[in-house]
């Protein structure tokens, strides 16, 4: 199905960035909320952190998120010592193959598109044709009932 992810990951610590990179994988862009850091918190965990060093020591890493939210955008920009692309608006692709050109990837399929939702980043990311990597939400084992119940339902649609 055109939503099957090519990884699905229970965790983001999970990916091989091995394989990834002897695949000729040379970029990773990742949603923020929810894949990279607990949702709306505007910090990264420390173990986070030394995953993103660690990531970005063999791959050009990049931050691609819908977030708006002004007061939020500076306060991760503040913490970040990558590229961050908000107002994204996956799974739309135009504005991260413009980003991708400006920071000189021609093509999206050096990259990988890392997200928790299959209707946004996975869904973006085929289209981009790129790889991708589903993982489960960072925060999966503190979100309410609600929530993990539309993420159930969302998948539903990457089982085929």
């Amino acid at each position: 199905m055109f939503l099957k992810p090519d990884y699905n990951l229970k965790r983001i610590y999970d990916i091989d960035l091995d394989e990834l990179k002897s695949s000729g994988i040379k970029a990773m862009l990742f949603d923020l909320d929810s894949t990279i850091m607990a949702s709306k918190s505007g910090e990264y965990s420390k173990e986070m952190q030394d995953w993103l060093k660690k990531v970005q020591s063999n791959f050009f890493i990049a931050v691609v998120s819908n977030n708006k939210n002004e007061k939020y955008i500076e306060q991760v920009k503040q913490i970040s010592d990558f590229p961050l692309l908000f107002r994204a608006a996956k799974p739309d692709t135009k504005r991260i193959i413009e980003f991708l050109k400006e920071h000189g990837f021609k093509d999206a399929k050096d990259c990988v598109l890392v997200g928790d939702r299959p209707l946004t980043d996975i869904l973006c990311g085929k289209r981009l044709g790129c790889k991708t990597i589903l993982v489960d939400s960072i925060t999966a084992d503190s979100e309410s009932k609600l929530v993990r119940f539309v993420r159930k339902l969302e998948r539903l649609s990457i089982r085929h």
